[in-house]
């Protein structure tokens, strides 16, 4: 009786010591098939969100730098939107085991067990990016059709700097005239002595601006001088209204583009378009000096002030042989590099504001911005 009732027991025992062995095998292999299940999309958003904004900002700002030097060589700026991004992961996997037990042998007191295991994964991602060019009434509309003035004034309200957007964007205000580097002309003292009256009220919060809307008409821009306890706040918006030749009796003025037309309640801003202030930009580009001599780049600011003192309002856009090891960006054209230092703020914050006005400005035809799909399969 004990004879026949050991081996179904060292039966039991062997089969419970190997189910043991395999059992962390394919516990493995089944927590690998259901990984591959889930979705990988969640993990990806936090990752293609930043790494997309930041290659979308770079190369916008490579572009723009990119036209800026071409227009100082003369040629015709060239401009792509990138409307649509569309990027598809996909990861797929599968996993198998096998387990084979041979029948029970007594000179062993053991069975005989063989497996095999395997997994394999595939991973693919496919990214479509959709370019544009800016060309026929979107070019002239929104490089070519000048600033409205109330882009000029919320930027005030918000807090940019008078001394940088106003020389920037303005060609003339109630007929006193900005500087012009392309006709090497300066700036009306008066013109400069505004401009830093201007940056005074913003840090004093004495200067407002203002949008109605009526029911039937166009929206009217206004600048408003408000009182100030502060004597001195007083006293240079006083200044202010007296060098536009404005009612001193009077708080709230309207803004317009177009010529002065003499009138003491009427503020009459000649804009620029985002072409005049890339060419006002251009004419700081440094250059070789053997393309001036070789004529295939005319003489600019550069050039002809050479021993003076740069401009407070330029980008100072350096050039060389070598792709620079510290600048905030830069782009290679006609065999030689071209950068801002990343070390030289003024013109980085000039920079900025000119790709802040490609944004604000946008006066053109209003298309759809970049969309980022990310479809996933997992």
């Amino acid at each position: 009786m004990d004879k026949t009732i050991m081996p179904n027991r060292v039966q039991s025992q062997s089969m419970a010591a190997y189910w043991d062995k395999w059992k962390k095998s394919i516990v493995v292999l089944l927590s690998t098939c259901i990984a591959s299940c889930s979705s990988i999309g969640p993990i990806m958003v936090p990752r293609d969100r930043v790494e997309y904004t930041d290659a979308i900002g770079h190369s916008w700002e490579q572009q723009t730098l990119l036209n800026i030097v071409k227009l100082r060589y003369g040629h015709a700026p060239v401009f792509l939107s990138i409307t649509q991004i569309v990027t598809g992961y996909q990861f797929q996997g599968t996993a198998s085991a096998e387990l084979i037990a041979s029948t029970f042998n007594p000179a062993t007191n053991a069975f005989g067990f063989s497996g095999t295991t395997s997994a394999e994964g595939q991973y693919t991602d496919r990214p479509s990016i959709i370019y544009a060019p800016l060309t026929g009434v979107d070019f002239l509309q929104k490089l070519m059709t000048p600033i409205p003035p109330s882009t000029i004034l919320f930027l005030l309200q918000a807090g940019y700097d008078a001394e940088l957007v106003m020389p920037l964007t303005l060609d003339s205000i109630n007929g006193l005239s900005n500087a012009d580097k392309r006709a090497m002309t300066l700036a009306d003292p008066e013109f400069t002595r505004l401009v830093h009256l201007m940056r005074d009220l913003q840090l004093a919060e004495a200067l407002q601006v203002q949008i109605e809307r009526p029911k039937e008409g166009n929206e009217t821009s206004l600048m408003i001088f408000p009182p100030r306890k502060n004597p001195q706040a007083m006293a240079e918006s006083r200044a202010a209204r007296r060098i536009l030749g404005l009612s001193p009796s009077l708080q709230r003025f309207k803004a317009y583009y177009g010529g002065n037309s003499g009138k003491d309640d009427e503020i009459a801003m000649m804009t620029r378009s985002m072409i005049q202030v890339m060419l006002e930009l251009a004419v700081s580009v440094e250059v070789p000096q053997t393309d001036v001599l070789q004529g295939r780049v005319a003489p600019g600011q550069v050039e002809l002030q050479a021993g003076q003192a740069r401009p407070a309002l330029s980008v100072n856009i350096l050039c060389g042989n070598e792709a620079p090891s510290n600048a905030a960006v830069a782009v290679q054209y006609n065999h030689q590099w071209f950068w801002i230092a990343d070390t030289d703020f003024p013109s980085k914050a000039v920079f900025s504001t000119v790709m802040l006005l490609f944004s604000i400005s946008d006066v053109g035809i209003k298309g759809s911005g970049p969309i980022v799909t990310i479809p996933t399969n997992g």
